[in-house]
């Protein structure tokens, strides 16, 4: 790992955090098919960013810490703004939100009392890409007269929603056994 802060995978998650405030001023100009496009985009770096720091090994701690900053805030400000414009079915916005709280929370408290980060698992990779997904063809339907993207929606977002909150049940488990390991009868 390098202590490097200009490394290609940290210079697409400073352009993923670079447009977030034009994916903000499409949504308030009612250009909401084309937010859907840049949120693709967006979400599309968040794999991009961390497959090229593995690949030319620039891993960087600066890395470790704005990659998930940048996908909070972006699927933070997409979820909002869904749910502000009627792009979002309520039920799915509020869905991500709560799953995104607790998980938040989770791992918090891990960082807290154990100093460690979860591994993140395949299925949340799978979920994650479902619901980014999901989020971007809503938009893309809301700005477009076809209901054929909303439909893509829902055929790919309600089973990754699913996913999301069975990989979460994963998540705090996994919590559960770092914090327990790290308690007075399992001091690592």
């Amino acid at each position: 790992m390098t202590e490097r802060v200009l490394t290609v995978p940290n210079l697409v998650t400073f352009a993923r955090l670079a447009l977030l405030p034009f994916f903000i001023w499409l949504i308030a100009t009612d250009r909401l098919a084309a937010a859907g496009w840049l949120f693709g985009v967006i979400a599309a770096t968040d794999w991009v960013d961390g497959y090229l720091a593995r690949k030319l090994d620039q891993v960087t701690e600066l890395g470790k810490l704005l990659d998930p900053v940048a996908d909070r805030l972006a699927v933070a400000i997409a979820v909002v703004g869904g749910l502000i414009t009627g792009v979002l079915p309520v039920w799915f916005g509020w869905a991500l939100i709560v799953r995104e709280a607790l998980i938040g929370v989770g791992a918090l408290y891990v960082g807290l009392a154990a100093g460690q980060k979860l591994a993140v698992r395949q299925l949340g990779k799978l979920a994650t890409f479902g619901v980014y997904s999901a989020v971007a063809w809503f938009y893309i339907g809301e700005g477009t007269p076809l209901d054929f993207f909303v439909w893509i929606a829902y055929i790919g977002g309600v089973p990754a929603l699913i996913m999301y909150y069975i990989v979460g049940a994963q998540y705090l488990g996994d919590a559960r056994a770092v914090v327990a390991s790290e308690g007075p009868d399992g001091q690592s």
